[in-house]
């Protein structure tokens, strides 16, 4: 399965409609995947979730070398040994990027899961603005520990194809201004580095930290 991101739109479409154009078309390739796994193979009976989908049989990550928000390669040697949840965005998001990391930062306090159980993952998908130093300071505003990666746009894309996740880059109305859309959904990855679970928007805690609980065994 793989999710492309779609040409640039114009700016006279509204931003919510762009938005859900996105997260609709990783959401199908996503489904489609899935699809074409269990037709494939009989995967064992996934948890039956509230608030996403877990998948019957994790499925792997493509090989990829990411930058760490302390300017360190971030590789799947650090997904190994406990769960990741992730979510990509951008610093410049003006709504749903800090919504959606303060719920995660909110989470892993409800579930009393410190990084060495749960490891916090923001992916930027503006590697032109979010540098090392910028996404540092960011993530330090929600506290929790959350770590914010990044890379080149080659390697991004592939990484964010392999996890599913689609992004766009919408010109604005100068030179040089831009805002992106991006899926909106969170990713949980296993302790072997595999996607295990999809959590769409709109999410809410309690049904989020429910089953959470329930995949991870908490």
């Amino acid at each position: 399965m793989r999710a492309r991101a779609h040409p640039p739109q114009t700016s006279v479409t509204p931003k919510p409609l762009r938005i859900a154009a996105v997260a609709a078309a990783a959401l199908a390739a996503l489904a489609l995947g899935i699809f074409t796994a269990s037709r494939l193979s009989a995967p064992r009976a996934a948890p039956q979730l509230a608030s996403g989908t877990a998948l019957g049989e994790p499925r792997p990550v493509a090989a990829f070398t990411l930058t760490d928000h302390d300017g360190q390669p971030y590789t799947q040697a650090q997904l190994q040994g406990r769960w990741t949840l992730l979510f990509a965005g951008f610093t410049h998001c003006p709504d749903v990027c800090p919504t959606t990391l303060a719920l995660m930062a909110q989470l892993r306090r409800q579930l009393a899961a410190g990084p060495e159980r749960l490891e916090l993952l923001f992916l930027s998908v503006d590697p032109d603005r979010d540098t090392p130093e910028q996404l540092k300071r960011y993530t330090a505003h929600f506290g929790a520990g959350i770590r914010g990666v990044t890379a080149p746009a080659a390697p991004l894309d592939a990484f964010c194809s392999s996890l599913g996740l689609a992004y766009v880059k919408v010109p604005g109305a100068r030179a040089g201004d831009y805002t992106v859309d991006h899926s909106a959904a969170l990713v949980l990855l296993d302790p072997r580095g595999r996607i295990a679970a999809y959590f769409p928007p709109p999410h809410r805690l309690d049904t989020l930290a429910a089953d959470l609980g329930r995949i991870m065994g908490t």
